[in-house]
Parts: structure tokens; C-alpha cells; sequence
């Protein structure tokens, strides 16, 4: 009895040290709000890092809410809904231009071209952006930047949006796809997988791609409060790390590797779809292969919102970009 009760003991004392040892690994793990403006093939490495298991590797429990629209993405943010907003870049500009004691920060890049395609109702085997003039197209919102994108590169190509097409733009974001389905337009400005799907049903054929067209730009970047991140360097840096690992992961392996594993996050599509949606942001090099932010793309952003009439005023790309936590993760 002597004995099993010394056993006991040891027993007892061994395993209050290693119930500690788990407490205090528990405690290690970074809970992180990410709010993402929409939920979207456009945005693949992210939900790598998520199914392969990137941000768990370096302690952050993620909790990933769809937000549906820049403004209100922001909003959250803002108000302290979330801790890291997926957004575009010039969301940040704007909170910056209305004054601000906390400025939003972008600190990680996840795409850096346009995602939206040019559709047309009928098929055209050799397209040309001067047959658009006299159109009807059925653009996306004003001062969204996927409208500030589809006037920049119409404009480069010779094309007034206001004076040589019959522009329609007041069209909400979620009913574009359907009032093109229903008729209205010639052509229409469409992100996937929707282009794709309207291809392949033989309701519209892309004949263009924005993002090819408009060059590179941060179009959507990870970004916090500046205080955020001031409080939580360790958490924001392990974050990007993750980011990068996806980025190069989905680098290295094919669309249909990529397609699989994101497949859980887009149910509703079918996996072929994925493939093909993945295969052509992969081949004109929408994905970012690493999380920095150049001053040369985020002038190149000031440039389309100054040729839309929406850049409230030049932002210095050292003043909303920090690409420490960048070059930090890409280094290790």
C-alpha cells in the first residue's frame, strides 16, 4: 500500500508540471480577428494559410468574419470589430485624408493586380477596346476601385467612359452579374468566379482582363490600426510570416493543388471552376508571391484614383505602408 501510494505521488507530481506546460502553451496562441471585404478565389493564399495550417504554425487562432464591402470593413476595423482588415489599399487613404490620430496601416500584400475581367454578350474572336465605343456597359460602383481600375485602362485605351459608352454604374456590386444575365449591357466588368461561369454557360465570353491591362497595385492589402500594431508587433509579424508561406506555396504548386485546397471555403463552386479561376489569376500574376508593398505600385494606385476624381490627396507610400514585418518574415 506504502508503495502505490509513493506511486501515486510521483505520479500526481509528474503530471502537474506537464498540465502547466499545456496551460501555458494555450495561453501562447494569439487569438487575431481578421475581417476580409469579400469571399473570394481572388484572395487563394489566404485560405492556403488557413487549411494548410500556416497560421496555426506560428501560434495565431484565426477568426476569419466576411464583412461584404469595403466601407463596412472598414467600419469594423475602426470601431474595434476586428484586429486585421483584408482590403484595398485605398480604403486606407481614405481614412487617412479625414483626419485621423490612429492611421490604418498596410503592412502585407496579398493581391497585386485588378481581379475583374471585360465581358462581352457575344463572342469576339478578334477584340479590340475601340469596339466598346457606342456600347452600353455595365460598369462596377463609382468610386470603388474596381470602377477607378475599368476607367483607368479604358481611358488608356482612347476611350472617354462618360462621352464614348453608354456607362451605367448605379447598379448594386451583388446585382451586376444578374442585370448583365437579364439583358442589360454589351459588355460588363466581372470578377471571378462568375466570369468564368458565364462563360462556360454561354452567357458572356472575357474577352480582357483589367488587372493585365492596369499594371500592378496593391489591390488588396492586409492593414490594422497603427495602434494595433504598435501593441502587437510579435502577433502582426507571425501574421505576415504566414502570408508568406501561402504566397509561396501557391507559387510552387499548381492550380489544381491550389484549387483542392481551397475548396472548402467555396462549397458552392464547383472544383473545376476553382481550377480555372486559380490557373488564370496564377498566369497573369494577380497572387503576390511576397507581402511587400512598393512604393512604385502604390503610386501607381494614387494614379488610377487621381484619373477617376477620387484621390483625396498624394499619400507618401512611407506614411500607410510598413514593410517591416514584410522584409522580417521573408528573411527567416
Amino acid at each position: 500500500m506504502k508503495k502505490m501510494a509513493i506511486m501515486s505521488l510521483f505520479l500526481f507530481l509528474l503530471i502537474i508540471p506537464l498540465a502547466a506546460c499545456g496551460q501555458q502553451k494555450e495561453e501562447e496562441v494569439k487569438k487575431i480577428r481578421l475581417a476580409e471585404v469579400t469571399r473570394s478565389i481572388f484572395y487563394a493564399p489566404q485560405y492556403v494559410a488557413l487549411a494548410k495550417g500556416f497560421f496555426k504554425e506560428e501560434g495565431l487562432d484565426i477568426e476569419l468574419t466576411t464583412t461584404w464591402g469595403g466601407d463596412k470593413t472598414m467600419t469594423t476595423l475602426l470601431s474595434g470589430g476586428a484586429d486585421i482588415a483584408l482590403v484595398g489599399s485605398e480604403t486606407s487613404i481614405y481614412v487617412y485624408s479625414q483626419g485621423t490620430n490612429d492611421p490604418v496601416i498596410n503592412f502585407a500584400q496579398l493581391t497585386q493586380t485588378d481581379g475583374t475581367f471585360l465581358v462581352s454578350r457575344h463572342k469576339i474572336d478578334n477584340f479590340s477596346w475601340d469596339q466598346l465605343k457606342g456600347s452600353t456597359f455595365l460598369g462596377q460602383r463609382k468610386g470603388g476601385m474596381p470602377q477607378m481600375v475599368g476607367e483607368f485602362v479604358l481611358k488608356k485605351h482612347g476611350i472617354d467612359p462618360h462621352k464614348d459608352l453608354n456607362l451605367i454604374q448605379n447598379v448594386d456590386f451583388a446585382n451586376i452579374a444578374n442585370a448583365f444575365a437579364s439583358g442589360t449591357g454589351d459588355f460588363v466588368q466581372l470578377f471571378e468566379p462568375t466570369a468564368s461561369i458565364f462563360e462556360r454557360e454561354g452567357k458572356g465570353y472575357i474577352v480582357a482582363s483589367f488587372g493585365t491591362e492596369s499594371g500592378h497595385v496593391p489591390y488588396t492589402t492586409y492593414m490594422a490600426k497603427q495602434s494595433f500594431i504598435h501593441k502587437n508587433k510579435d502577433a502582426v509579424e507571425k501574421f505576415t510570416r504566414a502570408i508568406y508561406k501561402a504566397q509561396q506555396w501557391v507559387e510552387s504548386h499548381s492550380a489544381a493543388e491550389v484549387a483542392k485546397v481551397i475548396h472548402p471555403y467555396f462549397k458552392d463552386t464547383d472544383l473545376s471552376i476553382i481550377e480555372k479561376v486559380v490557373d488564370r489569376y496564377k498566369s497573369q500574376g494577380t497572387y503576390a508571391t511576397n507581402p511587400i508593398l512598393d512604393e512604385k505600385e502604390w503610386n501607381n494606385l494614387q494614379n488610377i484614383m487621381d484619373e477617376a476624381g477620387e484621390l483625396p490627396k498624394h499619400i507618401d507610400h512611407k506614411t500607410l505602408v510598413d514593410n517591416s514585418f514584410a522584409e522580417k518574415a521573408m528573411a527567416k
